[in-house]
């Protein structure tokens, strides 16, 4: 499959999940940066996907990434980023977001769970208030936080400064 038509735009994912809601299928939105996929991301996707029927998720932009992330993040590009999350089997679809944060997006997607790492809590996750506000269920999901891309880059540049 071309991972390509899994990656909708912002204004583009309304009818394509209008079409999830009506076969009523329930649909998972799950989000992060995503910048050097690793075993800790497939993880927490396909846990997000046992959740439901249809996997939504949001990845930051590049924008966004550097705002959260720091200097030198992201190490690729928003558009490779979604590629390789869409070529994730549990993967349905993929929304670029330019904000901090997702809850402009749970307002727009109306998910049935919203699905969080590990790192996060119940009562941690920063959108909770608002996902209880629109009823939808936050789900805490994945294998315990032991992999992370930070690690990951910083054994890379121990490894070439070696």
């Amino acid at each position: 499959m071309d991972t390509r038509v899994k990656i909708l735009s912002r204004g583009g994912f309304h009818d394509v999940l209008d079409e999830h809601r009506r076969t009523r299928r329930k649909i998972v939105f799950a989000n992060g940066v995503f910048d050097l996929l690793h075993v800790g991301h497939v993880r927490y996707l396909q846990a997000a996907r046992a959740e439901g029927d249809v996997l939504v998720v949001g990845i930051n932009s590049d924008a966004s990434t550097r705002q959260l992330k720091g200097k030198g993040r992201p190490v690729l590009t928003e558009r490779a980023r979604a590629t390789l999350v869409a070529a994730i089997a549990a993967v349905d679809y993929v929304v670029i977001f330019d904000e901090l944060d997702v809850k402009t997006l749970l307002r727009e997607i109306q998910p049935d769970v919203h699905a969080k790492g590990t790192d996060y809590t119940a009562d941690t996750v920063p959108e909770r208030d608002l996902a209880q506000l629109l009823g939808i269920r936050t789900a805490i999901v994945g294998d315990p936080k032991d992999h992370s891309t930070r690690d990951l880059l910083a054994r890379l540049r121990r490894q070439g400064d070696g």
